[in-house]
């Protein structure tokens, strides 16, 4: 299933999370926090939102770090994905 966000809308994807602590303590995945890096699926195309003309910044494939607390989370062709505001990125992370 394809997916188009409306608006200035991501679609992201959770980086998988480190399951050990650098002394090699394993973690429980209830004792995980949400990770907040994440890989871009989807952009939507921008344009005006609240009288204000919005370009996108961001692109697909891009990795973002992202608020601990934003967006909404759902299930897609049984992968988890969450969906935020362009404003909700804090930074690019470039390898």
């Amino acid at each position: 299933m394809r997916i188009r966000p409306l608006f200035d809308r991501i679609v992201i994807e959770q980086v998988d999370n480190e399951e050990k602590t650098k002394s090699g303590i394993v973690l429980l995945a209830k004792d995980q926090e949400k990770p907040q890096l994440a890989r871009v699926v989807a952009v939507g195309p921008g344009g005006l939102i609240e009288g204000n003309n919005v370009e996108m910044k961001i692109k697909v494939g891009d990795k973002v770090l992202y608020g601990k607390y934003a967006g909404s989370d759902f299930k897609l062709d049984g992968k988890e994905v969450t969906i935020i505001r362009q404003s909700d990125v804090l930074a690019v992370v470039e390898d």
